[in-house]
């Protein structure tokens, strides 16, 4: 048996080596030659994975270590039999603690200000449930599950636009189906949005229609923190330097979400594969908490320092990425200012 695995996937080498043949490569190393008589791959990102990679392949199941797929021609592979697998969920608390730090950094007060979130999902779940946690009121834009009934304080896309104090990014990139997300957020929902208003994207950058952001924001009307971008790992420098914070897709970066990720992709592996591998040391699944406290969350990041690094280079977008120090979560349980 053969598997190939980006070599950026921590905390996997030496796992799967005593049950298969591998081969560590380079995210934009897996070409057809290489994937050709493998059984699986284990790809991030930036990995393409369609008939141009796979359709010569022995190739029957893929496991990503990241929430999306966007980079999966998932159709084709249905066709052919090749299982998908992704990591739901991986990283939520992670991007939850970014995205309630710089919301806190940016002057939102959960006693005062709205807070919409595009997005319910695993992320956007997690950031809702803090914000309430916090005394925030929350409204909500996710009409698949408000068709499926799912119960929340849901508002239409353009009306969350215009009436919340920030608004944060949730959604996977998708460009056809019923919802399409690809310029969600286009040049009428950014015009209509409240004076001093802040957008967050930690989601994909195309969400946002980058061209209209920073028309908004060369006028100094509204405020962006951006982790995704429109192009990466090649982003616009002048969006670059219009916005409060600019980080390099870390959002998500936490030692326990690349933890859960790298968990969640051998568990695919065994399930398809039929295999067993050794899973001890890696992060288990993310417990809700029952109180947190905006004091401890500031505590435990700061996005300066990674803001600050994009934007004395930002050439270096990818080298930022994968040199980056996984930081700790958020620990509510080991917060003082929590009281249980």
């Amino acid at each position: 048996m053969k598997i190939v695995i980006d070599d950026n996937i921590p905390y996997i080498k030496g796992r799967l080596e005593p049950v298969a043949e591998t081969l560590y490569v380079d995210q934009f190393g897996f070409t057809p030659e290489n994937v050709r008589d493998a059984d699986a791959i284990v790809i991030r990102t930036r990995t393409r994975c369609d008939e141009a990679l796979l359709g010569n392949s022995n190739v029957r199941l893929i496991a990503t270590a990241t929430i999306g797929m966007d980079q999966i021609d998932i159709p084709w592979c249905r066709e052919h039999n090749i299982s998908v697998n992704n990591a739901p969920g991986c990283n939520a608390p992670g991007v939850a603690q970014y995205v309630w730090s710089v919301l806190l950094r940016e002057g939102f007060d959960p006693k005062l200000h709205t807070l919409g979130v595009v997005g319910r999902g695993n992320v956007g779940g997690i950031i809702a449930d803090w914000g309430r946690l916090l005394g925030a009121r929350v409204v909500v834009s996710d009409p698949p599950r408000q068709r499926a009934g799912i119960e929340d304080d849901y508002m239409p896309l353009d009306r969350l636009m215009a009436e919340c104090d920030a608004v944060t990014l949730h959604t996977p990139l998708t460009r056809t189906g019923e919802d399409p997300t690809y310029h969600l957020v286009n040049a009428a929902m950014l015009s209509s949005m409240k004076p001093g208003a802040l957008l967050v994207n930690a989601a994909r950058g195309p969400v946002v229609d980058s061209a209209a952001l920073l028309e908004e924001l060369r006028t100094g009307r509204i405020r962006a923190v951006l982790d995704t971008w429109e192009g990466e790992p090649v982003i616009d420098r002048e969006l670059l330097s219009l916005t409060d914070y600019g980080t390099f897709h870390i959002a998500g970066y936490s030692r326990e979400g690349k933890q859960r990720a790298t968990r969640m992709a051998l568990e695919a592996l065994e399930r398809g594969l039929g295999i067993t591998v050794d899973k001890s040391g890696l992060e288990g699944v993310y417990r809700a908490p029952r109180a947190i406290s905006a004091e401890g969350i500031l505590a435990s990041y700061d996005p300066k320092d990674d803001s600050d690094a994009l934007r004395a280079a930002p050439d270096q977008f990818d080298t930022l990425r994968r040199n980056y120090n996984y930081r700790p979560e958020y620990r509510p349980e080991t917060d003082p200012a929590v009281t249980d």
